[in-house]
């Protein structure tokens, strides 16, 4: 007897057990799949007053990326003292703004206390900032549940300034902390906001080694949902319903090297991580290619290349659907073969005192990569060619994200609309 299987039924339901992001929405740090890629088009060559669509003025000085649902974008910054959400529609128009709380400042020269960047789940916003303030709220602006994280579970210990963002599964809205100390990761309900589990993730690590800055990726390991988290030298992919170690991937640094915490955010490209480490600010740059397969822990046997003359320190690495694209912290671009780790094509940019802090994003065949004084240059990949040099006039760590037509930056005063349509 033949079986005869309807696909656009079995297609239909996948989507339901993994739904996929709505097209013209970023509803995480780094777009809908959290790796700075985009779809969509064509999108700018050039950003200068000519494709500028509009800037809006912010509040205070924040790093965090804006998130765009239902053609309404969300971003957090200071306001005279008190975290805020804000919400702006397509024409640039603020639409409402929320305070939370007092605000903690930034100690680095371009961090703040808002450097997470908002998640969504389509329906709410959750967002966290350094004070310890972390909300849910709905797209109208009104706040449905808050704690304060530092309250409950004490201060951080972070060098520099709270980076991690939170991110949403299927059943919870996921925050996790990595320091010296108590390190953590937990799941709240995102519509009351009650805690679903907390669990501990701590690992032994030279000076700094535990601290992380990244944010988890939500993605799939052996046809089921999984958080996956860098920091504290290990490679860790958890289950959504209680936090369990599902995989791991460990001896990052066997050298037991000081002062290398995790602050990029790898990529996943298929079943390729590629992650960054070392210090490539101070010339020691690594890079890792880990296979996200098996169960339990795979530290003999996934790691499947690694290299050691290119990588990023700060700027996480981004992909244009196949291969990963390394900016490192000096402007030098790379295109890595996710299978190898070698390098299809190299492009420097322009040198300059000023480093890269932003993680570049792509679009249409672009790599869009801001450098911390507020230039930002945009790359054709195809060509490996730099395409324009534009200068904001203001400085920009945020994360650009590509939507259709337009590029959105967030800058230290302003958030920038560019667009390639008349």
């Amino acid at each position: 007897m033949k079986c005869l299987v309807n696909i656009s039924v079995v297609m239909a339901m996948l989507a339901l057990i993994f739904p996929s992001p709505l097209q013209g929405e970023s509803p995480h740090w780094r777009g809908p799949e959290q790796n700075g890629l985009f779809t969509g088009g064509p999108s700018p060559e050039q950003l200068t007053e000519s494709t500028l669509q509009w800037k809006a003025p912010l509040p205070g000085k924040g790093t965090s990326t804006p998130i765009i649902v239902e053609k309404t974008i969300y971003l957090t910054s200071p306001d005279k003292g008190q975290d805020a959400v804000l919400a702006f529609n397509q024409l640039g128009k603020e639409l409402w703004r929320m305070l939370l709380g007092d605000e903690k400042a930034g100690k680095h020269r371009n961090g703040s206390g808002a450097n997470a960047s908002p998640a969504t789940d389509g329906e709410r916003l959750f967002v966290y900032f350094k004070s310890g303030h972390f909300a849910g709220l709905d797209l109208t602006g009104h706040v449905l549940w808050q704690h304060n994280l530092v309250e409950q579970y004490g201060p951080d210990t972070l060098y520099w300034d709270h980076g991690t963002s939170p991110v949403v599964t299927q059943t919870g809205v996921v925050m996790t902390r990595m320091h010296k100390g108590e390190s953590w990761l937990a799941s709240y309900d995102p519509k009351t906001g009650a805690l679903q589990w907390k669990i501990p993730r701590n690992y032994t690590t030279p000076t700094e080694g535990d601290h992380g800055y990244t944010t988890p990726i939500v993605t799939t390991l052996n046809d089921k949902e999984v958080i996956l988290i860098w920091g504290a030298q290990h490679l860790t992919a958890h289950d959504p319903s209680n936090g369990q170690v599902l995989w791991s991937c460990g001896d990052f640094n066997p050298r037991n090297v000081v002062y290398w915490p995790a602050v990029a955010t790898p990529v996943l490209i298929n079943d390729m991580v590629v992650v960054p480490f070392g210090r490539a600010d101070k010339r020691q740059p690594r890079l890792h290619g880990i296979r996200l397969t098996g169960k339990g822990d795979v530290t003999a046997s996934n790691r499947i290349w690694k290299i050691d003359d290119h990588s990023c320190f700060v700027p996480s690495p981004t992909t244009d659907g196949k291969n990963a694209l390394v900016l490192s912290d000096r402007g030098a671009l790379a295109s890595i073969d996710p299978e190898t780790g070698n390098k299809n094509w190299t492009l420097q940019l322009t040198e300059h005192r000023s480093s890269y802090y932003a993680s570049p994003s792509v679009a249409d065949g672009k790599l869009y990569a801001p450098r911390e004084d507020g230039v930002v240059f945009v790359v054709d990949l195809e060509n490996r060619s730099i395409l324009s040099e534009n200068d904001l006039g203001e400085r920009v760590i945020g994360s650009p994200v590509a939507l259709g037509h337009n590029v959105y930056i967030r800058g230290e005063k302003h958030l920038f609309n560019f667009t390639s349509k008349d």
